[in-house]
């Protein structure tokens, strides 16, 4: 499991989500829930490519993300 950030669109409408883990993985979705299947799959086909290429998986914890409310 991962953690991802979700962001939303105020001007028009829906949620953009990153992977911190991950970067460069990001998706969007028009709700949370069609946003978070959509990582979801971003995520997959994310770490296949990397397998594919021979490549490292990094893992959750290799990038620290603070969320703090300001």
């Amino acid at each position: 499991m991962r953690q991802v950030i979700l962001i939303p669109d105020l001007e028009d409408g829906g949620y953009t989500v990153e992977v911190p883990s991950l970067p460069g993985c990001i998706s969007e979705g028009d709700t949370v829930e069609e946003a978070l299947v959509n990582i979801r799959d971003a995520i997959r086909g994310y770490i296949e490519l990397l397998e594919e290429d021979g490549l490292p998986v990094p893992s959750e914890h290799e990038h620290a993300v603070l969320v703090a409310a300001v």
